[in-house]
């Protein structure tokens, strides 16, 4: 039915930047919120950042001022663009979509796999 697709994850050294994209694809009517989130381990996932359709926007404090969300409506894609990335930030990221398919009444909730991101020297 839908697809997220992550990219973008690698392995990047401290202070540099990367740019995560999650693309949605299948039988889409609307889609409400695209969030990325991160687990790293040995711990929860946690909510990086939210971009509504309308254009708000929601980030965990612990990457304000460095880490940035957009969105392609037309393309159902969300970015993530992250700069000065610290060891910390090191995680799974994960796409989320709360999305509407055709010919339902209802929102449902999808995931992406994933993708790595290692901050190392």
């Amino acid at each position: 039915q839908v697809q997220l697709v992550e990219s973008g994850g690698g392995l990047v050294q401290p202070g540099g930047s990367l740019r995560l994209s999650c693309a949605a694809s299948g039988s889409i009517f609307r889609i409400n919120r695209m969030e990325w989130y991160r687990q790293a381990p040995g711990k929860q996932r946690e909510l990086v950042a939210a971009r509504t359709s309308s254009g708000y926007t929601n980030y965990a404090e612990s990457v304000k001022g460095r880490f940035s969300i957009s969105r392609d409506n037309a393309e159902n894609t969300v970015y993530l663009q992250m700069n000065s990335l610290q060891p910390e930030d090191t995680a799974v990221y994960y796409c989320y979509a709360l999305l509407k398919l055709k010919q339902s009444i209802t929102w449902s909730e999808y995931w992406g796999r994933g993708t790595q991101v290692t901050v190392s020297s």
